[in-house]
């Protein structure tokens, strides 16, 4: 594997993004999306959680993976990265996430696509590798490009025809922002939201009238589409 440039210093945030190998869908359908997203909130401690079919099934029930508080504390109270914000497309993901620990990033990731991978080859019978590559880490400098990368992971459904609808989009984190938050400390907007309303704005309008030229520019800064 190629040395990462990027450290992944405890403190520090960072969006991650990975996609398809040769540009593949990594998601077919709802239950794979589901499955992800599971992966994404839950992974981020080292604890362990088992029948997860079973709570992601329940989740497509009932909009509630059905973890109790207790395994939620344990989680959130021992974690090695905090989510921050997060979105799933088709063929990729972008995830912006706080490193816990030093290299929390590095563990935090193999567990979510190796898992991830496990699950998808099994399902699709097939072999190798579902992603690209190594993930790609765009360390976030200052305040100014933390809120620029929530704008742009949150407005990135619109590539898929969900224009005017992003904070409808369940595979984001955009309607936990500006409703109720589904995931309670296991998604950490309060970095994000504490500095919009510092400045007196509303995050939806924010990310609406100052967020959509960012996707144009994040695009290019990541090499991505």
């Amino acid at each position: 594997m190629p040395y990462r440039q990027v450290p992944f210093v405890a403190g520090e945030y960072f969006h991650l993004v990975n996609r398809g190998n040769l540009k593949c869908e990594i998601f077919k359908d709802d239950k794979d999306r589901a499955r992800f997203m599971f992966y994404l909130l839950y992974f981020q401690s080292l604890k362990s959680i088992n029948n997860i079919g079973f709570h992601t099934k329940n989740f497509l029930q009932t909009n509630d993976f059905g973890i109790s508080d207790k395994e939620t504390k344990e989680i959130t109270d021992n974690q090695i990265v905090k989510i921050i914000a997060f979105s799933l497309m088709p063929n990729h993901f972008h995830i912006l996430v706080q490193s816990a620990v030093d290299n929390g990033v590095s563990i935090y990731m193999q567990k979510v696509l190796n898992g991830y991978t496990k699950y998808f080859n099994a399902k699709y019978q097939q072999s190798g590798h579902l992603f690209q590559g190594p993930f790609r880490a765009v360390h976030v400098k200052d305040n100014e490009q933390l809120l620029c990368t929530s704008a742009y992971i949150h407005l990135n459904p619109m590539e898929i025809g969900q224009q005017g609808k992003e904070t409808k989009y369940r595979w984001s984190s955009f309607g936990d922002f500006v409703g109720q938050n589904r995931w309670d400390r296991l998604l950490d907007s309060s970095i994000i939201l504490e500095q919009i309303k510092e400045n007196g704005d509303d995050y939806q309008k924010w990310v609406e009238e100052s967020g959509a030229k960012e996707i144009k520019d994040k695009d290019d800064e990541l090499d991505f589409e």
